[in-house]
């Protein structure tokens, strides 16, 4: 069963920025990505159309023989995680906003974060944060429009830098010294965020600290691959092959999938 590929999906390509951390750190696992961008950005739909969405990307995963499942998606993990693990026995990883860490560093007691409306609404997002922000002032934007942007490959673009212009606005007001980023699309923005913030400003996503938590479960329950054989990378989405590809590398192989 080590040898069985981790599943990976996300509302889309943004998830490839987790799983680009994973195969950093693991590199011999067999990997399987489902980039669902037929129906992104699932940040603006309803918690039970996220969870049936969610449960449709699983299900065809763990018909792909998947022994781990990581939702790289905030947006998913948020309305849908509890859920999921309810559901399925296989090991399911999620990914949140970097809440605590940013909280527990901020010298301006101001933190800024920019997630999608679905993740800032949800229960899950208001628990964390009223566990470990509730006595600094957290700025939240929903970044509307930028998903859809990165889906249509319109990153290093005009319309992108002004969209980011307006939401950054209030939280340079405010003060803030870390910019948490709730999606796995936006740390594709880094580039263009580094140009617009101030150098004190520190940027966190959450890929790292779940490819970290990736092979801590992995270990935790043996399922380790420890093969030294090249490792088979599987890529599939339902729409914008091409913009997957610009940000994996043509290297890989990409196939389309009806989902």
């Amino acid at each position: 069963m080590s040898r069985q590929p981790i599943g990976i999906f996300d509302s889309g390509v943004g998830g490839t920025s987790v799983w680009k951390e994973l195969n950093l750190l693991l590199p011999n696992e067999n990997t399987i990505y489902l980039a669902d961008s037929k129906n992104a950005p699932y940040g603006e739909k309803s918690k039970e159309e996220i969870i049936k969405l969610s449960k449709k990307n699983i299900d065809l995963l763990l018909s792909k023989n998947c022994k781990l499942i990581v939702v790289a998606c905030n947006t998913a993990t948020t309305n849908a995680i509890k859920i999921l693990r309810e559901t399925y026995s296989v090991p399911i990883i999620g990914i949140e906003p970097a809440i605590k860490p940013a909280a527990l560093q901020t010298r301006t007691k101001a933190i800024g974060i920019l997630a999608t409306k679905g993740t800032l609404s949800s229960e899950l997002f208001h628990k964390t944060t009223d566990l470990f922000a509730s006595s600094i002032n957290v700025v939240e934007q929903v970044g509307e429009g930028i998903v859809s942007l990165i889906e249509s490959g319109k990153v290093n673009t005009p319309e992108m830098k002004a969209l980011l212009e307006i939401y950054l606005k209030p939280m340079l007001d405010a003060n803030i010294d870390y910019l948490v980023l709730g999606c796995t699309h936006y740390p594709y923005l880094i580039p263009q965020l580094l140009e617009i913030l101030p150098a004190h400003i520190k940027i966190i996503d959450s890929g790292k600290a779940v490819a970290k938590q990736t092979e801590t479960v992995l270990k935790q329950h043996q399922l380790l691959n420890i093969a030294l054989n090249k490792p088979k990378l599987e890529f599939y989405s339902n729409a914008h092959l091409e913009v997957l590809k610009s940000l994996i590398g043509d290297t890989k192989t990409i196939s389309y999938l009806d989902f």
